[in-house]
């Protein structure tokens, strides 16, 4: 299993349902050391399903006390690859530490 952080549309039910044809059981958790920010989204399937034309997107702040609420999921290798087509090019997934101590693949903008 891999672990998923999710700060945004991925915590949606109709995303899940559309991505990965079932709905997520996940834990509240926090990304630290990034902050969220806004990105227009224009791909027609991702406005499908999320409903919304910004979506958030996290930057790494340089600021360990920065943090960033959301929830994580436990999800299959497929699911992530899921999770990675779902994604459109301004987000590349990275490893990063939670504040539970534990760490998780997030989607940050992309550099």
């Amino acid at each position: 299993m891999e672990r998923l952080f999710s700060y945004g549309t991925l915590q949606s039910p109709n995303v899940q349902l559309a991505t990965f044809r079932r709905f997520l059981d996940g834990q509240p958790d926090a990304l630290m050391g990034f902050k969220r920010e806004l990105v227009e989204i224009t791909d027609p399937e991702v406005l499908a399903s999320s409903g919304e034309r910004f979506h958030p997107i996290v930057v790494r702040s340089g600021d360990s006390a920065d943090r960033v609420a959301g929830t994580v999921f436990e999800i299959t290798e497929a699911e992530l690859a899921a999770a990675d087509a779902y994604e459109v090019s301004d987000y590349e997934r990275v490893s990063a530490p939670l504040a539970s101590g534990s760490t998780a693949w997030v989607y940050v903008k992309r550099a």
